[in-house]
């Protein structure tokens, strides 16, 4: 194979995946690694891709880059739509208990589903009987979504609201939160990685879901298969802070190895 032909190959695989390490590729092309080093630099130099610490990312992959809430709905929707179905079985059955619900177009999803529940007939007895999930947010759409319905007690974090995400960040957020103990937080991610564990790029929501993690007796991290082994700028949890992932992929062999390490319970939705 010519190395043109091989850089395109490789080019292609990291523009699919999002990333590529430097091993893999040399296992998969029977090459060394210096020479996918070298393809690596060259297909940077082009712009086709981003070098990192072994391996690459796709060129669109910066530390602060952010799609809007809108664009983020509309993405990977049957997985998201997998790992919310998955989540809701961790939502106490019945109106009951209470749980923290990040901003994120995978709560979102989660957050439909759970108002179907909640809507259910089965349920009326209990809501009846006066019993409420307290449920919380900082997430405008996610308490549009939950306003109203029966059995459900929303809570809103107050505070500035990024018109990106949607979200409420800012000091009132964060000391929001620091008031409360849920008993489940369901957190969205930008990037969750072996060694820097969670991140997003912005500080302010940073703050923000740190607090969250930091808050609730249980955390759940909804995460679609972009964002493992991803890194953005702000680091706001470690692996060892969180208690289950909720994932549509099985995470890379260094990503699964650090999450046990740090006894992460892993869902494959």
């Amino acid at each position: 194979m010519f190395a043109e032909e091989r850089q395109q190959l490789i080019a292609g695989l990291v523009a699919e995946s999002g990333r590529a390490s430097v091993t893999d590729l040399a296992e998969r092309f029977s090459i060394t690694t210096e020479t996918v080093r070298r393809d690596l630099a060259a297909l940077e130099s082009v712009g086709s891709l981003r070098r990192v610490h072994g391996g690459a990312v796709a060129a669109d992959r910066f530390s602060t880059t952010e799609e809007s809430i809108l664009v983020r709905t509309v993405q990977k929707q049957p997985e998201k739509l997998r790992i919310a179905e998955a989540a809701l079985g961790f939502v106490p059955e019945g109106p009951s208990g209470s749980i923290l619900m990040d901003a994120g177009s995978t709560t979102e999803a989660l957050a439909d589903l759970l108002a179907l529940r909640m809507s259910d007939p089965s349920s009326a007895p209990a809501v009846a009987n006066g019993n409420e999930l307290v449920v919380i947010t900082n997430a405008i759409p996610i308490a549009g979504k939950l306003a109203g319905e029966p059995g459900i007690a929303l809570q809103i974090l107050g505070g500035r609201v990024r018109g990106l995400t949607q979200a409420a960040v800012g000091q009132s957020t964060v000391e929001g939160a620091q008031r409360i103990r849920p008993d489940i937080a369901f957190i969205g991610t930008n990037g969750i990685h072996a060694a820097f564990g969670l991140s997003t790029p912005d500080p302010e929501e940073a703050a923000a879901k740190a607090a969250f993690v930091q808050s609730a007796r249980r955390i759940v991290v909804l995460a679609d298969s972009s964002k493992l082994d991803a890194e953005t700028l702000v680091q706001f949890a470690s692996l060892k802070d969180l208690d289950t992932l909720i994932t549509n992929s099985e995470p890379s062999p260094e990503l699964a190895a650090a999450l046990a390490e740090a006894g992460v319970e892993v869902v494959i939705a």
